[in-house]
């Protein structure tokens, strides 16, 4: 399965991960010391909803485009305002024209004192990266492998921050790269906080994937999935995975509230499958 990020910009998938992403940002401010995003899969950072990749899926009208607007009940709307909030910089004008990637997102939550390393090898979208991120000072684009990027950029010397880890799955082990890549960083730099990202396409490459992760010694794994009904033409996907180690205290209860209220609204009320379940730690089971 090749997940590129620019046909899918802003889908269904990207409001989940997106969403969650901006919870853990919002949590890492709440003290004083620096912390640093890395990055690894970090694609161009901005997408143009009418070009040529995400102009022809339009996957994201059933995502942000549903939900930019939506009406929400007012504690769902706190949580999620510093994701929409940063979406709503990017468009000025009030029309949807332009999504931010996670690069942007973390931009947009950081403060004078944070950093954040993005890392992107193709050679376009790394351009691109470098060119949305240019003059912030606090943020580095560089072209690298994102696995080799997850081995050498961490701990990071500020020894707070968080790692996300989405990458294309455009190879048949991507799978098991995750999880092997998530073990050895994970023994560099244990207290550091990783969200990483996976689709939902093929059961089984799923079960193993999670047989992997509740085997290893990490200690605090949170599991995360969206599936929805007719999820989209492409590629068959069907839902959306987030692994989240040793997120925030404050992210199940939030999680409560916002998986439900995103659930039915990009589901449109049909049947959905919303997972939140602890691997490792807290009540895991």
């Amino acid at each position: 399965m090749n997940y590129r990020h620019a046909f899918h910009a802003g889908n269904f998938a990207d409001v989940i991960k997106h969403a969650i992403l901006c919870r853990v940002l919002v949590h890492l401010r709440e003290k004083p010391a620096a912390f640093r995003v890395i990055d690894t899969h970090a694609g161009t950072g901005r997408y143009n909803l009418a070009g040529a990749e995400a102009g022809r899926t339009q996957e994201w009208q059933g995502g942000i485009g549903r939900l930019a607007n939506a009406e929400l009940a007012a504690p769902v709307r706190a949580l999620l305002a510093p994701y929409l909030d940063a979406v709503a910089a990017l468009n000025p004008g009030g029309r949807l024209a332009a999504y931010p990637g996670s690069p942007l997102l973390a931009q947009a939550l950081m403060r004078r004192q944070d950093r954040l390393i993005a890392c992107e090898l193709e050679p376009r979208a790394a351009a691109l990266l470098r060119n949305h991120l240019d003059g912030d000072n606090r943020c580095k684009a560089i072209t690298i492998d994102g696995w080799t990027a997850l081995s050498a950029y961490v701990p990071p010397t500020e020894r707070r921050g968080m790692v996300l880890v989405d990458p294309p799955f455009e190879q048949p082990d991507e799978f098991a790269r995750l999880a092997q890549a998530l073990a050895a960083a994970h023994r560099k730099w244990p207290t550091g906080t990783y969200l990483l990202w996976y689709p939902i396409k093929d059961d089984a490459e799923v079960t193993t994937f999670i047989r992997t992760l509740t085997r290893s010694a990490i200690a605090k794994m949170l599991r995360v999935e969206l599936i929805l009904p007719n999820a989209g033409p492409d590629v068959g996907l069907r839902g959306s995975g987030l692994i989240a180690v040793n997120p925030p205290w404050t992210l199940h209860d939030e999680l409560k509230l916002l998986l439900p209220a995103l659930a039915e609204l990009l589901s449109r009320g049909a049947t959905t499958s919303v997972t939140q379940r602890w691997l490792t730690g807290e009540s895991a089971c």
